[in-house]
């Protein structure tokens, strides 16, 4: 684990963008960060999916012990997927201070209504006054008590009203406080759109396929403007489509032959290397099984 660590404030200062995948748990984020990942995104969509429901029903509490957990092993600055920021513009006080208690290092507050819907799922938004949204920034600005906690906007105007109104509300918010800014561009012609109105620094969510789906490079992202880049579900649904598969597989006589038994051993080595198996070992050596 390093001992020093640039905090995602800084980070965003860069010429370059920040990728940041999904982590849900400690084990995905010592992988991601095995990898070689700066940051890491604790999504919403996909914690509620992990559970078997919806972000609709996830507590502020639930995610704020996720990022504990997480944060007993990595140090990466992880990225708050905080819905609609768990309540009104009083609300936010509360939310902001849980968030940095937890470690976040940026909390991503969107502008729905609360409770949210699970229409939200299909496309179908349902969007807060502007006004009621900037006070939210407003308010999680206030309440930040680590200059370098980011707070992030985010409307999602372009896909429930149209373009100019998301742009009318990104600047908005960003006027009440917000460090940075996330819209959903469809395309590249809408992502250099968005920059080009808003400028920097922006952040993308991005679909299945990461920056595939836009036909676009980190090269190019980065050069308008786009400084955080966030993956919301690939790992999980590689996961599942992988989990889904062994049980099936396995509920045929409890057998799994399409991969050779001894792969499994070399599985297990390789968590036990990343879960830093061998360091307990040595601390267990050195004191209850000595001798």
């Amino acid at each position: 684990m390093a001992t020093t660590m640039q905090s995602l404030r800084e980070m965003i200062q860069g010429p370059g963008a920040v990728c940041a995948p999904l982590a849900l748990d400690p084990m995905m984020a010592k992988l991601a960060e095995q990898a070689g990942f700066k940051a890491l995104y604790l999504g919403g969509g996909a914690s509620g999916y992990r559970k078997v429901h919806l972000e609709a029903n996830l507590s502020l509490t639930e995610m704020c012990q996720a990022a504990l957990d997480i944060r007993t092993v990595t140090e990466l600055p992880l990225i708050l997927d905080a819905a609609a920021g768990f309540g009104d513009p009083m609300h936010m006080h509360r939310t902001v201070a849980m968030a940095e208690a937890a470690g976040f290092a940026a909390i991503e507050i969107e502008d729905q209504y609360l409770p949210k819907r699970a229409h939200h799922h299909v496309g179908i938004e349902h969007m807060v006054p502007l006004e009621i949204m900037a006070d939210k920034m407003r308010e999680a600005a206030v309440a930040r008590r680590n200059p370098d906690t980011l707070i992030i906007g985010r409307t999602n105007g372009i896909r429930a009203s149209n373009m100019d109104d998301a742009l009318h509300r990104a600047a908005a918010y960003r006027e009440a406080g917000a460090d940075v800014l996330l819209l959903s561009p469809r395309n590249a012609d809408e992502a250099r759109h968005v920059a080009e109105r808003l400028g920097g620094p922006l952040m993308l969510l991005l679909r299945g396929g990461g920056l595939a789906s836009l036909d676009m490079t980190l090269d190019d992202v980065a050069a308008l403007g786009y400084r955080i880049l966030a993956d919301p579900s690939m790992p999980l649904s590689a996961a599942y489509e992988a989990m889904r598969g062994v049980y099936t597989e396995m509920a045929d006589g409890f057998t799994l032959t399409s991969r050779p038994a001894a792969d499994w051993g070399k599985l297990q080595d390789d968590i036990h290397e990343t879960i830093g198996l061998e360091h307990l070992l040595e601390v267990e050596r050195r004191t209850v099984e000595k001798g």
